[in-house]
């Protein structure tokens, strides 16, 4: 059976702006592995994020296969070619990874801190002692960032937050309020979560042949359905914001 199907793509050179046409061998699946999270990549392959994905790939004839895994070992799998990309990487997070043009989504940066803390902002953040779980590395989207240390699990931050051993706990909003849920309901008007960024989220595709390929059709396939809007009904299905307002805009 034959296993790569053969795409024909119009391609837009951006050194020199030439079109070519170029024939691109796609393969038949593509392995997309991320870590668990809740209502955006569950592990039955449900998920605002594995929509995206189905509704990128498979209308081109690429069937969607997820594995649900933590994010370091997901990086992993990419690595040793065992996945075709990893979701949810923010813009060029791995030199061993490569980027296409189009995220999918942002992230909802939050800070989450004692309610008597000063407000954070992305300018005041280098006065604070952060924190963050290791891996994510926000000191490189962040700007100003100062002090900081990293955790292996997001159990234990609000008694980390309560004793004074750091100001503000930095994550996205999902991962922000299953922290905040930890509190007992008496108490939880003792923390306050603020927004503080919004990071654009990519996949992070392999360096070989195999996901260079499956680079372009994401791309391709982005392109289209950004100009038509087709995606905004996934969003609307999981009552998450639109990220493409402003590309819709200028199309």
């Amino acid at each position: 059976m034959r296993v790569w199907q053969v795409v024909l793509m119009m391609l837009v050179l951006v050194a020199g702006g030439v079109r070519a046409s170029e024939v691109i061998e796609v393969p038949a699946q593509v392995r997309l592995a991320s870590e668990r999270w809740e209502d955006y990549t569950n592990a039955d392959g449900t998920g605002i994020a594995w929509d995206i994905m189905r509704k990128v790939f498979e209308p081109a004839g690429v069937k969607v296969v997820v594995s649900s895994v933590p994010y370091s070992r997901a990086i992993g799998l990419v690595k040793r070619g065992e996945a075709d990309a990893w979701v949810g990487s923010y813009h060029e997070e791995s030199a061993d990874n490569i980027y296409p043009r189009w995220h999918f989504d942002s992230d909802h940066i939050y800070a989450l801190s004692l309610s008597s803390k000063p407000v954070p902002t992305v300018d005041n953040l280098g006065q604070f002692k952060l924190s963050w779980v290791r891996g994510y590395d926000y000191q490189r989207y962040l700007p100003k960032v100062g002090e900081y240390r990293e955790v292996q699990r997001r159990e234990g931050i609000l008694p980390m937050l309560e004793r004074g051993r750091v100001d503000f706990y930095i994550d996205a909003q999902t991962e922000v309020d299953y922290v905040l849920d930890q509190a007992v309901e008496a108490e939880r008007n003792k923390f306050r979560s603020t927004h503080i960024a919004e990071l654009p989220l990519y996949l992070a595709f392999g360096k070989t042949e195999r996901g260079r390929a499956l680079m372009a059709l994401f791309d391709q396939r982005m392109d289209k359905l950004v100009a038509s809007g087709e995606l905004r009904a996934i969003f609307a299905h999981w009552e998450q914001p639109y990220p493409f307002a402003k590309e819709e805009r200028y199309k």
